[in-house]
């Protein structure tokens, strides 16, 4: 995995097992990604039960939900309620901390 963008002690973290490249810190309420998409990776039609906020640290994501695309900069933040179902599109190299918060949390 080459996570260039964050620093030595995040890539040390352990590596999310899913469908994307990420170090993951976990928390009893919430999980915390820091992942990074290559240029054109492309996230199909999926949703989360957990209610996930994200922030774009590098590139930009493209977020599609309910058939509209919104762009995303570094520095903005994004939401997506648990059950939604979403896709993403990353057209330039892309990095971004996500947090996903469990129910009850």
């Amino acid at each position: 995995m080459n996570q260039p963008h964050f620093p030595d002690k995040i890539r040390s973290l352990p590596i999310f097992q899913g469908r994307f490249d990420a170090n993951k810190l976990t928390t009893d309420n919430v999980d915390i990604y820091f992942a990074s998409y290559p240029k054109h990776t492309e996230i199909e039609a999926h949703q989360h039960d957990t209610d996930n906020y994200g922030v774009i640290t590098q590139g930009e994501l493209i977020l599609i939900v309910d058939g509209k695309e919104q762009c995303f900069y570094p520095g903005d933040w994004y939401h997506i309620p648990p059950n939604t179902i979403h896709a993403a599109r990353f057209e330039k190299d892309t990095s971004e901390i996500e947090f996903w918060f469990k129910e009850n949390s």
